[in-house]
């Protein structure tokens, strides 16, 4: 399978602020790859350095295993993104948008051509009406097609559900899918709502103040090793410093819950462990989710090298 991002030892400096530190990852041609972080993460900040929106502090990017410096428009002729909100004319018809920005891109494209992307995105019967008519779940579909109308290999989605109702959101979902799937393209999606790349992504990433924390398989980083255990006792508090002279202190996650990340096998042995202890139980409860492992490793500095791979 071959590598259609590279990114080796990236950083980006504004003034004194390290937005990127040494990031390096990769993504794989097919990937339906989450691009994950917090506010400030530093998410944004690389998408537009593989889009050459802005350059490098330091690092080098490869895209279809070339230098994205030195092969900056040849690359670029085979990269879609959509950045946020799309940059539409909302005067003009969801036609005549697209048939602009396929001419802009310098593409001889036919009526059939453009009917059919506008069909792909859902927006067919909608061809003839303005986009100023349109809601943001549509406009950000129109989006998507204008991002696709050069029929590009990647394509670079930076929040592309941003504002949209739950129907928006599905809609972007099954789209996405669509394109990985049935037409093969390789999709960098970055994105806040962790339950949505949890259903659609492959392969993620997740940055926490410029740098990698972890990334590889979502199937792998989601196993059932990596499952949070509440626990509620009638005394916390005991229990928290029983754990923490214990075997299971590396587990214990920071706050004032009593959580512990762990793998769910072996779960038998630490209600043993606090009730051999005198810890009373009222109750014990697993959850193992995107949210819960992202939040794992970005609201704590350590236990990182426990989670790479």
């Amino acid at each position: 399978m071959s590598l259609i991002i590279e990114v080796n030892h990236l950083s980006k400096k504004f003034g004194d602020i390290l937005a990127v530190n040494d990031l390096s990852f990769t993504v794989n041609q097919g990937d339906i790859y989450g691009f994950l972080g917090q506010n400030g993460a530093g998410k944004s900040t690389t998408i537009r350095m593989l889009l050459t929106l802005i350059h490098p502090t330091a690092g080098n990017i490869k895209l279809f295993g070339k230098d994205l410096s030195a092969n900056r428009s040849a690359i670029l002729q085979q990269v879609g993104a959509v950045i946020e909100k799309p940059d539409l004319y909302k005067y003009l018809s969801a036609y005549d948008n697209l048939s602009i920005f396929a001419k802009m891109s310098g593409i001889k494209v036919t009526r059939q051509l453009l009917m059919q992307q506008l069909q792909m995105v859902g927006l067919e019967d909608r061809a003839k009406d303005t986009v100023r008519t349109f809601s943001q779940g549509m406009k950000q579909r129109l989006g998507i097609a204008v991002a696709l109308v050069h029929n590009p290999a990647l394509i670079i989605l930076d929040e592309p559900t941003n504002g949209l109702d739950p129907q928006g959101i599905a809609d972007i979902r099954n789209l996405i899918l669509r394109l990985s799937k049935e037409m093969g393209k390789t999709v960098l999606i970055s994105s806040h709502l962790l339950s949505e790349i949890e259903l659609i992504a492959t392969r993620m990433i997740i940055l926490h103040k410029g740098k990698k924390m972890v990334e590889g398989n979502v199937a792998t980083l989601l196993d059932p090793a990596h499952t949070l255990i509440e626990i509620e006792t009638l005394d916390n508090t005991t229990a928290k410093h029983l754990l923490a002279q214990s075997q299971w202190a590396a587990f214990v996650q920071p706050g004032n819950q009593l959580q512990l990340m762990m793998d769910k096998i072996k779960v038998p042995q630490l209600i043993n462990f606090l009730v051999s202890g005198g810890v009373q139980l009222l109750s014990v409860n697993s959850s193992h989710s995107l949210e819960n492992y992202f939040l794992s490793l970005t609201t704590q500095s350590g236990n990182v090298d426990a989670f790479a791979n």
